[in-house]
């Protein structure tokens, strides 16, 4: 599920996520469980929900896969006890900084409350086994807000090193020290022209398309309550596109990848000069990477503005 994808010099790698969990969501809230419209179906001998993950690399003409490994993540695991029902490194995005390959996702089982934060850590791949560099986990602190409950789905900037979009609007970009471990907002940027209708979080990684601009592919939520008050939720995606200056130029309409209710993306990258490879999870349950035209995403944009 939910996996991400890197164009690294040609070579299409991706980070995909495995759980130990079934997602179960209602769609057309017919056949409802007992437990609600969106529930998580866990093994009766382990009432916690896993994720592990796998560096995978895939034929860079069919997307075929071409190899797959589980990721060592022994070099920080071992330094701490998990301690809550979410255990391990969720919805990991992947880049390179620096000439460095990093993966960063939130984990939530290093507290017993289940506080989130985004952990940064350096990964190497031999072309037989991809190991977390010993030493580079960063749980990244929450800059103004140090109590916030959880910090998850920031975008990693591909084009500035060690920075993030944070939130999409307001438009936060943080800075990190991954060595003096601290992190700071670098530019905060108010709402323009542009009115949602919901808070817009992270989803991809922050891709340059020239001119100063930059592109990502963003996710938003409408959370609410059941007939019965249980947790049901819908989620959209759209295109958002700012200049040099953070301020956003350009959006698409929300939409959904397969109609479904629940679909998550973590992942874009270039791929040749016309086009991007765009990452997604279907309901928790399946992986899916697709290919777009970049001039069908900018006449989209400019359809909505018209």
């Amino acid at each position: 599920m939910n996996p991400s994808i890197f164009n690294d010099r040609g070579k299409i790698i991706t980070v995909l996520r495995h759980v130990n969990y079934t997602f179960y969501h209602s769609e057309k809230k017919i056949f409802l469980h007992p437990w609600g419209p969106l529930t998580y179906l866990h093994p009766e001998k382990d009432m916690h929900l896993r994720t592990t993950n796998y560096f995978c690399e895939l034929d860079p003409k069919s997307l075929d896969m071409k190899r797959f490994t589980r990721i060592d993540m022994s070099a920080g695991d071992s330094k701490y006890e998990s301690c809550w029902t979410f255990v391990g490194l969720e919805d990991a995005r992947l880049f390179r900084w620096n000439e460095k390959l990093y993966i960063c996702g939130v984990r939530r089982d290093v507290k017993p409350n289940g506080e989130g934060r985004m952990e940064l850590s350096e990964i190497v791949d031999d072309g037989q086994t991809v190991k977390e560099v010993p030493d580079t986990r960063f749980r990244i602190p929450a800059p103004n807000h140090p109590d916030s409950y959880c910090e998850k789905n920031w975008m990693p900037v591909l084009d500035q090193p060690y920075r993030f979009v944070k939130w999409t609007n307001p438009t936060e970009i943080v800075s990190i020290d991954p060595v003096g471990r601290t992190c700071r907002t670098e530019h905060l940027v108010q709402p323009n022209k542009f009115a949602f209708p919901r808070d817009i979080r992270g989803g991809s990684q922050v891709i340059p398309i020239g001119n100063g601009r930059r592109i990502a592919l963003t996710h938003e939520v409408d959370l609410f309550k059941s007939d019965v008050g249980r947790k049901d939720a819908v989620y959209y995606h759209r295109f958002i596109t700012w200049d040099s200056d953070w301020n956003i130029v350009a959006s698409t309409p929300v939409f959904h990848f397969m109609d479904a209710h629940v679909e998550f993306a973590t992942g874009m990258c270039p791929y040749g000069e016309s086009e991007v490879l765009i990452t997604f999870g279907y309901q928790d349950n399946a992986a899916y990477v697709l290919r777009a035209p970049i001039s069908a995403i900018i006449e989209l944009q400019a359809s909505w503005a018209s």
